[in-house]
């Protein structure tokens, strides 16, 4: 399973307007009107989408933050925060 920033290609330490720029480059690749019939690109679009939704509040990043300790997979992830759906797509 891939953390919100593997997925968007940044650092923990990656600030808004980082996270914006990867954001911004990933949804023009995967965008659905630009691979139309794709499901693959449609999905990964939106898992990046979720990620980008997460990192982009700070209030839900800290949270995140907390209970994903630095190197781990989900670390102490709460059940309901594991929810591969988001961020398991390969």
């Amino acid at each position: 399973m891939s953390s919100p920033y593997e997925l968007l290609g940044v650092d923990r330490n990656a600030d808004l307007d980082e996270i914006k720029r990867a954001y911004r480059q990933l949804a023009k690749e995967l965008h659905p009107d630009a691979n139309a019939g794709d499901e693959a690109a449609a999905e990964r679009f939106k898992h990046v989408t979720a990620a980008y939704n997460l990192l982009a509040d700070k209030r839900k990043r800290a949270e995140f933050d907390r209970n994903m300790p630095a190197g781990s997979g989900d670390g102490d992830m709460q059940p309901w925060q594991k929810g591969g759906a988001w961020f398991d797509f390969e």
